[in-house]
């Protein structure tokens, strides 16, 4: 194999790499960058003198086509590591659907249970709606991946057993039950996430720590039910005081009383969506195939 077949398929492996083996930071880094531009230059230039040298049509046409595929690959793994957005993470709540600029809308699944097998779908334009599970999909020129996350389901009652509305002011659905747990507080020099809601018929204000069944555990020496998380409310009024008798710790989806309220909450896992730049698909495949096929053909290709 020549060098200038060697040059073409670096450039196709290192853009490949950037699919196969997405969200690494190296990718968006200037020199990995420089050095596909740097080796597609190479590939142009030893294009010209193998296209002089060539003696035959096809031999011309195998030149044409791997300088044409090389730099539809490189161009492809350039924008996408230079111009593409930063890696994210897009969190929803149950029933949500969530735009993504120069990708679509996210649609959350009304259910918290990942016993239920639904997943987050990418709904487009005149194309069929695209699940998301916990293996990659691509979705032209991004990459994505379920993730999931716990999430807290949280019910209060008055102390009578009445069963009184949640809200959440400062959330992404107001009506949910559903808290994100978004924010992160540490607490004995454990970082745990956290989130709060209202009860606007008690006038009180919740937060909610929770903590993994570890910490659980740990937290409550052993009194914690096997493998279940623990829920620590911090109950307020409405101008956000402290109430007496207002700290309880819930493990296990158990109710607890806390600032005159009934408070039970139950860890689970729901679905956010890993969003990571990727050189686009087509062109990458397209580029490839130009390639490998101009390689691979008895064109004229040996001096």
């Amino acid at each position: 194999m020549n060098a200038f077949a060697i040059v073409a398929l670096a450039v196709v492996a290192g853009v490949a790499a950037e699919i196969a083996i997405p969200g690494r930071g190296v990718y968006h880094a200037g020199w990995y960058n420089v050095a596909l531009v740097a080796l597609a230059i190479l590939a142009l230039v030893a294009a010209r003198r193998r296209f002089r040298a060539a003696t035959t049509p096809r031999a011309r046409a195998a030149v044409v086509g791997i300088t044409m595929g090389t730099a539809i690959v490189a161009i492809a793994g350039v924008a996408s590591g230079l111009f593409g957005p930063d890696d994210q993470t897009i969190v929803g709540a149950p029933g949500q659907r969530v735009r993504v600029e120069g990708l679509g809308v996210l649609s959350f699944p009304l259910t918290a249970s990942p016993a239920s097998g639904v997943e987050v779908t990418l709904e487009r334009p005149l194309r069929p709606a695209l699940p998301i599970g916990t293996r990659p999909r691509d979705a032209g020129s991004f990459i994505l991946r379920g993730v999931p996350r716990d999430v807290a389901y949280v019910e209060a009652r008055d102390p009578r057993g009445g069963r009184l509305t949640v809200t959440q002011p400062l959330g992404a659905v107001f009506l949910s039950p559903v808290l994100l747990m978004q924010h992160r507080q540490n607490i004995a020099g454990l970082d745990l996430p956290f989130d709060s809601f209202n009860v606007p018929a008690a006038r009180r204000v919740v937060k909610a720590v929770l903590f993994s069944p570890a910490q659980a555990a740990m937290l409550l020496h052993g009194r914690a039910r096997a493998g279940e998380a623990a829920i620590l409310f911090a109950v307020d009024d409405e101008n956000e005081r402290l109430l007496p008798h207002a700290i309880a710790l819930s493990d296990g989806g158990r109710p607890v009383r806390a600032g005159g309220l009934l408070l039970s909450a139950m860890a689970q896992s729901y679905p956010a969506v890993e969003v990571v730049s990727a050189p686009n698909l087509i062109a990458t495949a397209l580029g490839t195939l130009l390639v490998f096929c101009a390689i691979v053909a008895p064109i004229g290709l040996r001096r």
